[in-house]
């Protein structure tokens, strides 16, 4: 008899992962701002646009004490909007091994990969990502999309959950939700 080859996808540490992001504290060394911009965000009604609040987060998030290393995340932000994904990777590779403990670098290179179908090395930096910051509301939807793309639709609704916990004016993760309820995938 023999066993079922195991998925080359290290998915279930990383759900586990993603699971326990509510009851982690987020990485020291990251920009204290951060918590009131996320006390802020999971307001019902935010005193402000949310776009100024996730635009803030997303900055800070970028932010680098050293000006090179912004510069560097920079160029690679770049090239991932352009669709230059070989200029990208380098600089992206190069990021996480100087600055291994910068959250950032680790998600921008997750997303690189999903980009790529590079699955099961988009899951590894996704964990990452969420080691230094569980809040990364982006890091753990680009799981549940990858679940998705696998049919892990458990754990995608999962991950969506977790992410709208973070983030609750993420609609367009709201509709995805939605999409993926139970009612909506019965067969008629």
């Amino acid at each position: 008899m023999t066993s079922p080859l195991p998925s080359p996808l290290p998915l279930d540490p990383v759900f586990q992962l993603v699971l326990e992001v509510p009851t982690h504290t987020p990485h020291p060394d990251l920009p204290r701002r951060l918590t009131a911009l996320f006390q802020e965000l999971a307001m019902d009604e935010p005193p402000r646009p949310v776009e100024e609040i996730e635009d803030q987060i997303w900055a800070l998030w970028s932010s680098h004490e050293d000006r090179i290393a912004e510069e560097t995340m920079a160029a690679a932000v770049e090239a991932l909007g352009s669709g230059s994904l070989k200029k990208a990777r380098p600089l992206l590779d190069h990021l996480v091994a100087l600055y291994p403990g910068w959250p950032e670098a680790w998600n921008k290179r997750a997303t690189l990969a999903s980009i790529e179908k590079r699955d099961a090395d988009s899951l590894l930096d996704i964990a990452q990502t969420l080691r230094l910051e569980p809040r990364h509301f982006g890091a753990v939807a680009g799981f549940g999309n990858i679940c998705l793309r696998h049919g892990h639709l458990n754990e995608a609704r999962a991950a969506f959950q977790i992410a709208l916990g973070i983030n609750p004016h993420m609609e367009d993760l709201r509709d995805m939700l939605e999409n993926l309820s139970p009612h909506h995938l019965m067969l008629h």
